[in-house]
């Protein structure tokens, strides 16, 4: 049978630089990105596949933010904004797919499921809201939002106000049922876009959106451990995890256990909170929930690092 990998698909695979942002780049990248999937397939792998909209997700409120400037447009809530971006990012992504499988005249399909990520309103998260959204605002536009709209804002280093929102632990999947039933049918299957859209139980199983942001490799963990991957590939930036990166005692890190991961991770001096922390973190927590191994690379290498040649595993 066929091995099962969930694949987590960082931003670098959708917007390579600050000067190639458009949507036409990001099909490009996607494009680029779709051949080492494809590979991955054609090696014998059935994928999942979660993906990052920081940057998307920022396009579409400015874009919002300047309508109801000049237009006096509703602005668009936070939670719509992700589902947008999970439309718009899935329907992408599995054209390129399309297109790649018809080159190489596989016979596979596609799909783009919403997916609805289930948080905790009593996450401790909620309470000190932290991760950035939106654009800048003078000090009085900030404590307008914040009477009227219940926003939180933050000044931020002395460049102007900003919304700052929660970024929660995500607990259920919500349509995991359906991604089951696809991959199962042997489709290729895009969900936990974003890290999914969030929502909470307002009681009785009925759901609500809420403004917050889940981290996209928590997100594929969670899918991974669901429906029990036999690897959690997280694709980055970088070929490789590195300790003391920058430093002239660097050092590249091809294998390490769960343990030493940990142990790296508590240093507090290797992994930056915003980009490779989380990464190792989701890694862990998929290995000590019946993971079987976790794999960290950059999309052209996922060929090289699936053989052992390249990348950071991480193992029990």
């Amino acid at each position: 049978m066929a091995k099962l990998a969930v694949v987590a698909i960082g931003g670098n695979a959708l917007i390579k630089d600050d000067k190639r942002v458009t949507v036409e780049d990001q099909v490009v990248a996607l494009r680029e990105t779709s051949m080492h999937l494809v590979d991955m397939i054609e090696a014998g792998w059935n994928l999942a596949i979660g993906h990052g909209n920081g940057p998307q997700v920022g396009f579409i409120l400015r874009r919002s933010e300047i309508a109801a400037k000049v237009e006096g447009m509703h602005e668009v809530p936070l939670d719509v904004c992700g589902a947008d971006s999970q439309g718009a990012i899935g329907y992408e992504l599995q054209q390129a797919l399309h297109n790649e499988f018809l080159k190489r005249n596989i016979n596979k399909k596609t799909a783009t499921i919403v997916t609805q990520m289930l948080v905790d309103q009593a996450d401790p998260a909620f309470k000190k809201p932290s991760k950035p959204i939106g654009s800048f605002m003078d000090e009085a536009e900030a404590k307008r939002r914040e009477k009227e709209m219940g926003w939180s804002v933050v000044e931020d280093a002395g460049r102007g106000w900003r919304r700052v929102v929660a970024s929660p632990l995500p607990k259920e999947i919500v349509e995991l049922d359906s991604v089951k039933i696809l991959l199962d049918a042997g489709q290729v299957i895009i969900t936990v876009g974003g890290g999914g859209i969030p929502v909470i139980d307002r009681g009785g199983g009925e759901l609500a959106g809420t403004a917050a942001v889940i981290d996209k490799d928590f997100a594929s963990s969670l899918l991974a451990q669901n429906i029990q991957a036999d690897l959690l590939l997280i694709a980055t930036a970088v070929e490789k995890v590195a300790i003391h990166f920058g430093k002239p005692e660097q050092k590249w890190l091809d294998k390490i256990t769960v343990a030493e991961a940990k142990a790296y991770l508590n240093e507090g001096i290797h992994f930056a909170k915003g980009s490779m922390a989380p990464k190792i973190e989701a890694a862990i927590w998929y290995m000590e929930n019946g993971g079987k191994e976790a794999l960290i690379t950059n999309p052209e290498n996922i060929g090289r690092a699936l053989k052992g040649e390249t990348g950071t595993r991480i193992v029990p």
